[in-house]
């Protein structure tokens, strides 16, 4: 097969994955609540106002999956949506990290809830750590990188919201250049916009391949 038909091959693999039945699963506060590590895991992780929840509806194809809102850091627990029947991958929403209002009890339980859950998840193939393309790398996500690093879990930087700057590729380019100092970060940046739908192809492929992994 050539290298053309493959990934015309590979898109259409990737776009009947989330064009099937997707359905919420269950919220986890603790990560001794979660279900049997019996399917592949691909987490979104990212910056409280990141976009996160209009990056996973765009991702699904569905307007009201997840809950978008404007107030930062509503999402306080593991998220977990089932894609395909018989489900063939789990999509976890983990909760926004850098609210700098948040109580800081909120933030410690947070920040011990993503770790472990990081850590400790062997079925878990990729993190997609999504960064604002009109801000770029701040400190709390290299920290996140660095943490994605010392765990050994494979993570994927995807920018959200490109349709709001001038040069996405020039963004994209400079987040690219730092993640290869990362050991566990993949080479590639996505460039996406959930509500133009740019990038969003590329992004259910990186997911596919996630599992396939």
């Amino acid at each position: 097969m050539s290298a053309d038909l493959a990934e015309t091959a590979a898109l259409d693999a990737a776009r009947r994955l989330f064009a099937g039945p997707i359905r919420f699963e269950l919220g986890a506060p603790r990560l001794d609540l979660l279900p049997v590590d019996d399917l592949p895991e691909l987490a979104l992780a990212g910056r409280s106002n990141v976009g996160k929840s209009s990056l996973l509806n765009a991702l699904a194809g569905r307007s009201g999956l997840a809950r978008t809102s404007n107030t930062p850091g509503r999402t306080q627990e593991l998220n977990l949506f089932l894609v395909g029947e018989p489900p063939l991958l789990r999509l976890v929403d983990m909760p926004g990290y850098g609210y700098a209002e948040a109580p800081r009890d909120i933030v410690r339980r947070w920040t011990r809830l993503v770790g472990d859950y990081l850590a400790g998840r062997p079925n878990l193939r990729r993190v997609l750590l999504l960064v604002d393309s009109r801000h770029g790398t701040k400190p709390v996500d290299r920290e996140v990188m660095a943490l994605l690093d010392r765990a050994a879990v494979s993570y994927q930087i995807v920018l959200t919201k490109t349709d709001k700057v001038k040069d996405p590729a020039a963004v994209a380019a400079a987040v690219a250049a730092e993640a290869r100092a990362h050991p566990a970060a993949h080479p590639e940046v996505l460039a996406t916009s959930a509500a133009k739908g740019q990038g969003i192809a590329a992004l259910r492929l990186a997911a596919h391949a996630a599992i396939l992994s």
